[in-house]
C-alpha cells in the first residue's frame, strides 16, 4: 500500500512538475483548442463533437512539438505567432460562414478585391464573438509578460529537455491524429480528397485540417494543370462521348424555335421560389412575379448550382451549362480561361451582345471576364444616372450597393430601344442589384408585413414579429425588387420594339437565409409569441431536407411576340437545374453543342439530375446529402442500385466540370501545345 501511495505520489508531482515548467506551452495548447471549439459552435454547432476536437488537438500538439526545438526565450514567439494564425482563421471562418454557410478558401483571398463592392453585406454579417478570436494572442501576450517578470524562462532554460519533450509530443500528436484517420471511412476520405464539402470536413476533422487540407487543395490543382493535362483531357472527352452521357441529345418540338430570335437574360438577385406563395394582409409579395408566370412558361422545379462565386456563379452556369469550380470562384481564380458560351455562339452568327449592372465593373472581376464570354459590350454604374450619395438619408436613389432597381430598368430599356435600332440581332444579361444582402430596410420599400389580430381581451393589436429578423427584411427587399420588375414588364410591353425578344427571368441563388429564420417564418404564432406545435393543426413540417429544397429560384421564360408565347406558355414541373437552361436554350436557338454538363430539359425530362457543388444531388425521387451519406426519398420507392448509380453519375459530373476549369480544355493552344 505504501509503494503505491508513492507511486501516486511521484506520478502527481511529475504532473505538477510538468504544469509548471510548460506553462507557456500548456496556455498555447488550452487557448488553441479553446478556439476551435468555439468557431465550431458559432458555426455548424457542436461544441463538444470529440471528432474534429480530437483531430484539431492532434494538429495542435503536432505544431506545438515543433515549439520545443526552439531556444526557451523564443518560444513565446514561435507560439504567439501560431496563435495570430489561428485567430485569422477563426475571425475568417467565422465571417465567412455567416455571409456563405461555408467555409473560407485560400483561393478565395484573391476576392478580397470585392469587399469595396459588399462592404454593407460585410459588416451586417460581424457578432460580438467574432472579436473574441482575437483575445486568444492577446491572453497569451499577458501570460507571457507575467512569466518574463517571473524566473520561468531562466527556469526552463535549466531543467528543460528539448529532445525527449519533442519527441513526446510528437508521439501524443500522431496518436490524436493516427486516431482520425483510422476511424475515417472511405466516403470520409474521398470527401476530404475533393474539398466538395466544406462543412462536413469541418464537422469531421476540424478546422484546422479543412483549413491546411485545403491549403493542399489549393495547390495540387496548380501543380497538376501543369502535369496532368492529357489525363483531364482524357477525362473529358471520355464523358463527351459516352453514350450513357449523351443519349438525351435528340430534336424534340421546342427544336430551332429562336433562330434569329433575340434573348435577353434578367439576372434577378436573389429571388427565391417560395416568395410566390406568401401574401400580407391581402397584399402579395410578388405579384409581379406571378403575374409573369402565368404569362409565359414558368420552370416551377429549378435549383441554383452556386458555389462561392454565388452570383458570377450563376452567370457562368447560364451560360455555359457547365458546373462551378470547387476551388474558389471561376470569375476570380480563373478568369484568364477560354470559355465557350452560348454569347460566343451568338456573337458568332453576327449577334451584339452586351451586359448591364448597376454595380461596378470589378465586382467579380467582370471588367475582365465579361468580354472572355463573349459580351461586346458592358454598361455599368458609370453609365447609369443617379444619386450616388450612400450617406444621404434621403437619397432614395440608392439602394443597398447601388442604383435602385426601378432607375436600372428604366435606364437600361432605353438602351435597350437603342439596341435594337442598331442590331437586327442581339443576346444581353441584365443584372439587378437591390434584393442584394444585407437586405437593409430603404423608405423606397413599402410591403407592410405586420400581423393584425384580436388579443385575448378582445382588442384589435399588431405586431411586426418578423421585421427584425433576416427573413423579414428580405421580404420586403423582393418585394421591392418584384415592384421594379413589374414596370419593366410594362415598359417592354408598352413600347413598339421587343417584338421578336425572348426574355429569361432566372434568380441567380438563394438568400442565404437560416433553416432557423425559415422554420420561424413558417411556425411562429404571434398569438402565444412562441413557435407552434407539431400538435397545431396550422403547423407547418420542415426538416433540413425540406430548407434546401426551399432554394429553388424562379425560372420564366417570356415574350411579348404573341406567335411564340402560345408555344412557350404554362408550367413546367421538371426537376431542372441551373446547368440546363444553356443546353435548353442552345436547342431552340438550333445551336448544335454537346460539351455540357446540364440537358435540354424537354428531352432528360423526368430522368434528370441536379448535381450540387458540394456533392448533394437532386433528382424526382431523391434528394441526396453528401455530408451525411444520408437522403429523403420524395417519390416513389427508391432502391440502393439506383442511389449509387445517381451518386456515381453526380461525382462523375463533379470531376469532369472541375477538370474543364482547372485545366483551361477549352483553350485550342494548349491542346495543340
Amino acid at each position: 500500500m505504501k509503494k503505491i501511495k508513492m507511486s501516486f505520489k511521484n506520478i502527481f508531482n511529475s504532473i505538477i512538475k510538468y504544469i509548471y515548467s510548460n506553462r507557456l506551452f500548456l496556455s498555447y495548447l488550452l487557448l488553441s483548442i479553446l478556439g476551435t471549439m468555439v468557431v465550431r459552435h458559432f458555426t455548424i454547432g457542436g461544441f463538444w463533437s470529440y471528432k474534429p476536437l480530437i483531430c484539431d488537438i492532434g494538429f495542435i500538439l503536432l505544431i506545438g512539438a515543433f515549439g520545443y526545438l526552439v531556444k526557451p526565450k523564443n518560444q513565446f514567439k514561435y507560439f504567439f505567432a501560431w496563435l495570430i494564425f489561428f485567430s485569422l482563421v477563426e475571425i475568417i471562418n467565422s465571417i465567412y460562414y455567416m455571409f456563405y454557410a461555408s467555409f473560407a478558401s485560400l483561393t478565395e483571398l484573391s476576392t478580397v478585391s470585392q469587399l469595396e463592392t459588399v462592404t454593407d453585406s460585410v459588416l451586417t454579417q460581424l457578432r460580438i464573438i467574432d472579436f473574441l478570436y482575437v483575445l486568444e494572442p492577446i491572453i497569451f501576450y499577458y501570460i507571457h509578460n507575467n512569466l518574463r517578470k517571473s524566473s520561468y524562462y531562466n527556469l526552463i532554460g535549466k531543467v528543460e529537455k528539448k529532445i525527449p519533450m519533442f519527441v513526446a509530443t510528437l508521439i501524443v500528436s500522431l496518436v490524436f491524429i493516427g486516431y482520425t484517420f483510422a476511424s475515417a471511412s472511405g466516403a470520409d476520405y474521398s470527401r476530404l480528397s475533393k474539398q466538395w464539402n466544406r462543412v462536413y470536413i469541418v464537422e469531421r476533422f476540424g478546422i484546422i485540417m479543412y483549413q491546411f487540407n485545403d491549403a493542399v487543395q489549393t495547390v495540387i490543382p496548380k501543380l497538376s494543370s501543369l502535369f496532368g493535362y492529357e489525363d483531364a483531357y482524357n477525362l473529358v472527352n471520355d464523358y463527351f462521348t459516352d453514350e450513357d452521357t449523351n443519349w438525351y441529345n435528340n430534336d424534340n418540338k421546342y427544336t430551332g424555335i429562336l433562330k434569329d430570335y433575340n434573348i435577353i437574360y434578367i439576372h434577378m438577385e436573389s429571388m427565391q421560389n417560395f416568395l410566390m406563395s406568401l401574401s400580407f394582409n391581402g397584399e402579395e409579395v410578388t405579384p409581379n412575379l406571378n403575374k409573369l408566370s402565368k404569362e409565359g412558361m414558368f420552370f416551377s422545379n429549378f435549383y441554383p448550382q452556386v458555389s462561392v462565386g454565388t452570383s458570377s456563379d450563376a452567370e457562368y452556369i447560364t451560360l455555359t451549362g457547365l458546373l462551378p469550380s470547387s476551388n474558389g470562384p471561376v470569375f476570380v481564380s480563373y478568369s484568364d480561361n477560354t470559355f465557350r458560351t452560348l454569347p460566343q455562339f451568338l456573337k458568332e452568327k453576327g449577334y451584339y451582345t452586351f451586359s448591364m449592372h448597376g454595380n461596378y465593373q470589378a465586382m467579380w472581376n467582370r471588367n475582365n471576364v465579361h468580354p472572355r464570354l463573349g459580351y461586346t459590350d458592358m454598361y455599368y454604374r458609370d453609365t447609369f444616372a443617379f444619386n450616388n450619395d450612400s450617406k444621404d438619408p434621403n437619397n432614395t436613389d440608392w439602394v443597398g450597393l447601388g442604383i435602385n432597381d426601378e432607375l436600372f430598368f428604366a435606364q437600361a430599356v432605353d438602351k435597350l430601344k437603342t439596341i435594337e435600332r442598331e442590331h437586327q440581332n442581339y443576346f444581353g444579361t441584365l443584372i439587378t442589384l437591390s434584393n442584394h444582402s444585407p437586405f437593409s430596410p430603404n423608405p423606397i420599400f413599402t410591403l407592410n408585413i405586420n400581423d393584425y389580430f384580436t388579443d385575448s381581451f378582445g382588442e384589435q393589436t399588431s405586431t411586426c414579429y418578423l421585421c427584425e429578423r433576416d427573413v423579414g427584411k428580405y421580404i420586403v427587399s423582393a418585394n421591392y425588387a418584384d415592384r421594379a420588375l413589374g414596370e419593366f414588364i410594362d415598359l417592354i410591353k408598352n413600347s413598339s420594339e421587343f417584338d421578336k425578344t425572348l426574355f429569361v427571368f432566372y434568380g441567380d441563388h438563394d438568400a442565404k437565409l437560416s433553416y432557423k429564420d425559415m422554420n420561424y417564418l413558417y411556425n411562429y404564432d404571434p398569438l402565444t409569441g412562441e413557435l407552434k406545435d407539431e400538435l397545431d393543426p396550422t403547423y407547418v413540417e420542415y426538416d433540413s431536407y425540406d430548407h434546401q429544397l426551399n432554394k429553388k429560384t424562379p425560372l420564366i421564360f417570356w415574350t411579348k411576340n404573341e406567335k411564340l408565347n402560345k408555344i412557350l406558355k404554362g408550367e413546367v414541373k421538371y426537376t431542372m437545374g441551373m446547368y440546363d437552361l444553356a443546353p435548353t436554350l442552345f436547342n431552340m436557338l438550333d445551336i448544335d453543342y454537346d460539351y455540357v454538363l446540364g440537358h435540354d430539359i424537354f428531352n432528360i425530362k423526368d430522368n434528370n439530375i441536379v448535381v450540387f457543388p458540394n456533392g448533394n444531388f437532386l433528382t424526382k425521387e431523391i434528394y441526396y446529402n453528401n455530408s451525411t451519406g444520408e437522403h429523403k426519398v420524395l417519390s416513389g420507392t427508391v432502391d440502393n442500385e439506383y442511389l449509387i448509380s445517381n451518386l456515381e453519375r453526380s461525382e462523375r459530373a463533379l470531376e469532369v466540370g472541375n477538370a474543364i476549369i482547372t485545366y483551361d480544355l477549352f483553350n485550342e493552344r494548349k491542346r495543340a501545345d
